[in-house]
């Protein structure tokens, strides 16, 4: 159950939106093995005086960060990546030098579920990917 969060630049189309939250949760299902209707995702929408970036990237700058449980391989975070990358470069069209990943993996004990630690929770999924 990552959470995802995507940071852009306010007056992107809603098909922009969606291909960005599309794209991502793709490559979750296919790199972290999550279930495919596990989405939790946002999107903020920033102006420009509230979003400053190198001069080196465009108006389609995107920051993804991803919460998900500690667990996974460096084989599937580097397959996380590259799909990522991938699917945003097809659609909506943002070049690989526009976008920056971060992932953080607290451990399980650290989110709450059900009124208790993630770790005392049976998830219905494996996380050793």
């Amino acid at each position: 159950m990552p959470l995802i969060r995507v940071e852009i630049y306010k007056g992107k189309s809603k098909a922009y939106k969606k291909a960005i939250l599309d794209g991502v949760h793709e490559a979750l299902v296919s790199a972290f093995k999550i279930p495919a209707d596990d989405r939790n995702q946002r999107i903020y929408e920033l102006d420009e005086e509230n979003f400053e970036r190198r001069s080196n990237k465009t108006a389609n700058f995107t920051i993804i960060e991803i919460t998900a449980f500690k667990g996974r391989s460096l084989e599937a975070k580097r397959k996380l990546y590259k799909e990522i990358f991938q699917n945003l470069k097809a659609n909506p069209g943002i070049d690989e030098s526009d976008i920056l990943m971060y992932l953080n993996e607290p451990e399980m004990e650290n989110w709450g579920i059900k009124g208790k630690p993630a770790s005392e929770i049976d998830m219905g999924f494996e996380i050793k990917v």
